[in-house]
């Protein structure tokens, strides 16, 4: 019996702050979410499945991968020790000059730590995987950025597997780790206070270069994680430089993002001369053509970022995938389980998750995101609630032949993915 697309959601009665709201309001806000889930923390890394992992796999039993999770284990330890010691610091009498020494020290040995155990010193990673390229793909560029808690290993091992499953270089711009607790204080400052670090300005300069680059056709950009908040705060910036005709050229891809925002304004050259009822039914052209978001229904930091924003009107832009199942692993939980990968590491051209039916609803607190089932590049103006979910999206084609509003029902997610189109170097266009 074929599985059916769920969607789950943890609700509350809370309305989620704008995300332009007061930084600080916005960060007290985020520290009670992340408090509210704590117990849930430990689903991010289950299931473990030890036996079945792939050689590109993050908890793979591989020296490397062993070290790095014992060096996170470690820090969690000093970083708990260091944090609870901060209190310690006011209470008792102790020198300013000296609080400010012991600070520095620990701030220095934990960077020593994760930049000779795990980061090393590469900003931006090219893919090793074996790829062929096709005349048309010398015309893409591919970037991804990486979640928290990613070494230098396990990067080069995302994007090796993103290589692999959709036959194209892929380069990686390196959101450096700092141990999980750093990691996650530093994403509720970059989502609050829109904070760019050193990578969302590396990632920045490669994303418009290729865009202007005149022999580039199509740019393409992964996010897991953390990343997308990253990659969010990176579209934006785009998204105030660049004109429409090149973000044409964008296509953004995420997995278990984290942001707490996901812009795509409608292109303002497709603005009607007549402001008509008729007119404003049309469905517009969003700025950036096509955003597809990917998220496990039970991963905690999904539930924190696109699982807890999505359902916010014009929030939260691009059509949404919710597999039922756990884990936050990029390679682990994601790839492996909605692009397997088979022995000759070409994507299978079955899996569990691509072969759902999809289960379209009406009630918007089941589907988080009323872009759900739709296209990114469109949006529908008017009342979105009196709509099917399906009633102004684009032609869907299922081998070559257009499905009318009837046959929808027999759709798996395959057919509404467009990611999925590029596994084996495939191209959707």
């Amino acid at each position: 019996m074929a599985a059916q697309l769920k969607v789950s959601r943890r609700k509350t009665n809370e309305t989620p702050l704008p995300y332009t709201a007061s930084p600080p309001y916005l960060l007290w806000s985020d520290i009670r979410l992340v408090l509210r889930y704590a117990w849930a923390l430990p689903m991010i890394f289950l299931p473990l499945h030890l036996r079945r992992t792939s050689s590109l796999d993050e908890l793979q039993l591989s020296f490397q991968s062993i070290v790095s999770v014992l060096v996170h284990l470690f820090l969690v330890v000093f970083q708990l020790i260091f944090l609870l010691s901060l209190p310690l610091l006011a209470i008792f009498p102790v020198p300013v000059p000296w609080a400010i020494v012991y600070i520095a020290a620990c701030v220095a040995f934990n960077y020593a730590i994760c930049m000779t155990m795990l980061n090393g010193f590469e900003r931006v990673l090219q893919s090793q995987a074996p790829v062929a390229e096709q005349p048309w793909q010398r015309k893409e560029r591919w970037f991804y950025i990486n979640g928290i808690a990613c070494g230098r290993y396990w990067v080069q091992n995302n994007i090796d597997q993103l290589s692999y499953s959709f036959g194209r270089r892929i380069t990686g711009v390196h959101n450096r780790t700092a141990g999980i607790i750093f990691d996650l204080i530093e994403c509720l400052i970059q989502r609050g206070f829109a904070y760019a670090t050193d990578d969302v300005r590396r990632a920045y300069v490669l994303l418009k270069e290729a865009l202007l680059d005149s022999s580039v056709e199509k740019v393409v950009l992964v996010l897991h994680s953390q990343g997308g908040i990253e990659g969010g705060l990176v579209i934006d910036w785009l998204l105030d430089e660049l004109p429409q005709d090149l973000l044409h050229q964008l296509e953004v891809y995420t997995f278990a993002n984290a942001a707490n925002h996901f812009n795509n304004p409608v292109d303002s050259c497709q603005a009607p001369a007549h402001d008509s009822f008729r007119e404003r039914m049309q469905p517009k052209r969003r700025s950036i053509k096509y955003i597809e978001h990917y998220a496990n229904a039970d991963d905690p930091v999904s539930w924190l970022g696109v699982l807890q924003f999505a359902n916010i009107p014009n929030r939260y832009l691009g059509r949404l995938f919710v597999r039922p199942g756990s884990g936050h692993l990029m390679n682990q939980h994601y790839l492996d389980n909605m692009f397997t990968l088979g022995p000759d590491k070409k994507v299978l051209e079955s899996n569990a998750f691509m072969d759902m039916k999809v289960e379209t609803s009406s009630d918007r607190d089941a589907l988080p995101g009323r872009e759900s089932l739709k296209p990114a590049g469109e949006l529908d103006e008017p009342d979105e609630e009196t709509l099917s979910p399906l009633a102004q999206s684009a032609p869907v084609f299922q081998n070559g032949t257009p499905l009318s509003g009837q046959d929808y029902t027999k759709l798996q997610v395959k057919d509404f993915s467009r990611l999925w189109q590029y596994r084996n170097g495939g191209s959707p266009d």
